[in-house]
């Protein structure tokens, strides 16, 4: 059994089991998140949410916070000695999904 599920402003593919990283997300680590806004939920019978599927929802185990690898931002113009270079890390969450409920 698999969900589609929607968080941060992304659609993610979820089975029971997995480990997938999220944008941040205001929970500790070990506490336990449910996700709400399932889109689709496949298995033996598929059910398609109009926009999200009623009464169904995946939890999850969050187990740890990070900060993803490192992006240069480089902006440059030409022939105007204009350059700035700047770093970013985007912090996640990572969430082990435990159970799917349609």
């Amino acid at each position: 059994m698999y969900a589609i599920i929607e968080t941060g402003g992304k659609q993610i593919k979820v089975e029971e089991g997995q480990e997938i990283e999220v944008e941040l997300l205001g929970a500790e680590a070990g506490d336990t998140v449910t996700f709400d806004k399932v889109l689709l939920v496949g298995g033996d019978d598929t059910k398609v949410g109009s926009p999200y599927v009623e009464g169904a929802s995946v939890t999850g185990k969050v187990e740890t916070h990070g900060r993803a690898k490192k992006i240069i931002v480089f902006k440059y113009k030409a022939k105007k000695n204009y350059r700035r270079k700047q770093g970013h890390r985007q912090p996640f969450t990572k969430v082990t999904i435990d159970k799917i409920n349609a």
